[in-house]
């Protein structure tokens, strides 16, 4: 089993920066992904970026290219999500999740989830 465990959302206005952490425990390992997801009310479950735990592959949406960075500290045992440029389409309950698979982030399907933090920005 992994635990996921996001921080570090809230309330911004548009154009602030904002950075996700989602600090992993249990059984992690290095052939795992992580991604972070986000859902906005009445909306499908949004894939924004995928890593793996090595940090060399990852994958960004459109929607947030150029404006959010995935990394991750194998050491800590944390991935992050650093978003700028925030507006307020990016309003959303973001989860991070796990799998063994970077394929299977992509399908917007994870072995592992974490409970979600809300990020609200106000125009």
């Amino acid at each position: 089993q992994v635990q996921l465990v996001e921080s570090g959302g809230g309330l911004v206005q548009a154009g602030d920066s904002l950075k996700l952490s989602c600090a992993a425990s249990g059984r992690t390992s290095n052939n795992y992904a992580m991604g972070w997801f986000r859902q906005a009310p009445g909306k499908e479950r949004e894939l924004l970026a995928s890593i793996t735990w090595s940090g060399r592959t990852t994958y960004y949406a459109d929607s947030v290219k150029g404006r959010f960075t995935i990394s991750i500290s194998n050491a800590k045992n944390t991935m992050y999500l650093q978003m700028n440029t925030l507006k307020p389409e990016d309003t959303a309950v973001y989860y991070c999740a796990a799998d063994s698979s970077f394929q299977t982030l992509r399908e917007r399907r994870a072995d592992y989830w974490g409970q979600g933090t809300q990020v609200t920005v106000s125009s």
